[in-house]
């Protein structure tokens, strides 16, 4: 697949942990989050298209003291040639995710660590791949 990364950066962060409550009890409830991943894509200009993935960590209704944590990062890309559009697809939804997936999850350890929690744990591997051919089975 031909393209080119030209740049990559933090488009949004949100990350709130609004009360004592919810600081007091999130390293023990850590594991009733889900890790949500929304992956967005538009073209630019002349072949080049912004990637958004953005990671979001979703409270289940267990979770009394919710905390926010999201990251929207940006990644612009150039086609180098023609791109049939399923092979754009999985450029969008595979690759791309794949290769910032790593940035992305030092930037939410590094604030969870600032925020004083050093036990939190959050999925450090995330299969791209298995996530597009399970959502294209239909």
């Amino acid at each position: 697949m031909s393209y080119k990364i030209l740049s990559k950066f933090v488009k949004d962060i949100s990350f709130e942990i609004p009360n004592v409550e919810a600081y007091a009890l999130l390293e023990k409830e850590i594991s009733k989050y889900n890790l949500n991943f929304d992956i967005k894509s538009r073209p630019f200009k002349n072949n080049i298209i912004e990637i958004n993935t953005i990671l979001r960590l979703l409270p289940t209704k267990g979770v009394k003291h919710k905390m926010l944590a999201e990251i929207n990062y940006s990644t612009l890309i150039s086609l180098e040639a023609k791109v049939e559009k399923k092979d754009l697809e999985k450029i969008v939804l595979i690759s791309i995710p794949t290769e910032v997936y790593p940035t992305i999850y030092e930037i939410f350890v590094y604030l969870f660590s600032q925020a004083g929690m050093k036990n939190v744990s959050i999925t450090k591997e995330v299969n791209f791949e298995k996530m597009y051919n399970e959502k294209n089975k239909n």
